[in-house]
């Protein structure tokens, strides 16, 4: 059985951003310890989240997509094997887009550059940019979509990934989309763009965020101590649960987001 949401409880500057502790901090200043389910097997890394549409938490890897189960078990989702460097979902759908590299058993362009799918990542489709570009980070609202490839800069899809247009020369290790804009963390702290991410700001009095995630107005984030902290469109943050080290989050409202590590799954609240 799939877990879900009534039930359960990222070249250089990538890697180190991704670096949030070794262990689970204590939990200060208001911060709750988040509900974990600790994976039967672990995972070889975890490339980026998504919760579809019923409930169920996907985790893309470097060996594929996975679901994870109520007991911590995972079950490969399709029959790719390919490294999904890159992940991102459109909320609560089964709509998904992936890039990377091909797996053992496949016959893909290396790089993949832009697949899709639309259920639920049983099956996947070339969209765009095969064999030009492996996005280390995605964003996916179901209007546009926005990635960055690891070295040249942002860009932008109005047409779900078919055509693509140059957005902000902004290194982003990690991407979100909220109601309010586009926003990436940097070498320079959270930034937000709200003009489909052809010009960013900085967001001032945010945390030292390495990872981000978006679903309507809600924004969450994970800090360079492996704390989660959660806003509405950038504003009034509130430090929520000590993840630890985790390496992907995906949000599902302003009320809970997802994080997972290789060897288990973090639900914050």
């Amino acid at each position: 059985m799939f877990i879900s949401l009534s039930r359960i409880l990222l070249p250089s500057l990538i890697a180190a951003l991704s670096l949030v502790g070794c262990s689970a901090p204590a939990a200060t200043d208001g911060a709750a310890d988040p509900a974990v389910v600790d994976f039967t097997s672990s995972l070889a890394h975890v490339h980026g989240l998504h919760v579809n549409a019923d409930g169920t938490v996907l985790a893309g890897s470097h060996t594929g997509l996975f679901a994870i189960g109520s007991s911590g078990n995972l079950t490969r989702v399709g029959s790719s094997d390919d490294d999904f460097m890159g992940l991102s979902g459109v909320p609560a759908t089964d709509t998904l887009f992936t890039s990377g590299h091909p797996g053992e058993s496949s016959t893909a362009a290396n790089p993949l550059g832009l697949r899709s799918s639309n259920d639920g990542g049983m099956s996947w489709s070339d969209r765009s940019l095969e064999g030009q570009v492996d996005f280390h980070a995605l964003a996916a609202d179901g209007r546009i979509l926005v990635g960055f490839d690891g070295s040249t800069g942002l860009l932008v899809s109005a047409d779900s990934g078919s055509t693509w247009t140059p957005g902000a020369a902004a290194p982003a290790a990690s991407l979100a989309i909220t109601s309010s804009g586009v926003w990436a963390v940097t070498p320079d702290g959270l930034q937000h763009s709200t003009d489909t991410a052809r010009t960013f700001s900085p967001v001032l009095d945010a945390p030292n965020l390495v990872l981000l995630a978006g679903a309507g107005d809600a924004l969450w984030g994970i800090d360079t101590d492996g704390y989660a902290w959660r806003s509405r469109n950038g504003a009034d943050w509130q430090k929520r649960s000590a993840t630890g080290s985790v390496e992907a989050l995906t949000a599902v409202d302003y009320d809970t987001a997802y994080a997972a590590s290789p060897q288990a799954l973090y639900t914050l609240t």
